[in-house]
């Protein structure tokens, strides 16, 4: 099984922006900090939810068990649904890698337990 925790984080609204990426399991242990286009926190939660499962596809389409800490992220995987159209075209997108695992699974966490993939999204800000 493939752990994937990831995290988005923006300077502002929009404003500078990182992605946090965190991977480990099946003797994999990869970190992923990158800067994105400047945009609002949500967005960088879908965004380093998608290139974090990009990353993932690589290693394996097996079983994988995705964290955040974006409740949005997390209920609109659940559901497979989000009603802002800002983030229909990236869930779909995000689905469409999932739909591709044996199995998938997506679980909120608390910050306390996400602390790897903020830093690393933190960092991709500074960058």
């Amino acid at each position: 099984m493939i752990e994937l925790y990831v995290d988005g984080a923006s300077a502002g609204n929009p404003g500078k922006s990182g992605i946090g990426i965190f991977i480990k399991g099946e003797g994999h242990l990869i970190k992923i900090s990158e800067q994105i286009d400047p945009t609002n926190n949500h967005t960088a939660e879908f965004l380093a939810l998608l290139r974090g499962l990009e990353e993932v596809q690589k290693l394996t389409t097996g079983i994988v068990s995705a964290r955040s800490d974006s409740q949005l992220v997390v209920m609109s995987v659940e559901k497979r649904f989000v009603k802002n159209e800002l983030f229909k075209e990236l869930l779909a997108n995000i689905m469409e890698i999932t739909d591709s695992f044996d199995l998938f699974f997506i679980k909120w966490i608390p910050d306390s337990e996400n602390r790897a993939a903020d830093a690393l999204a933190k960092e991709g800000i500074r960058k």
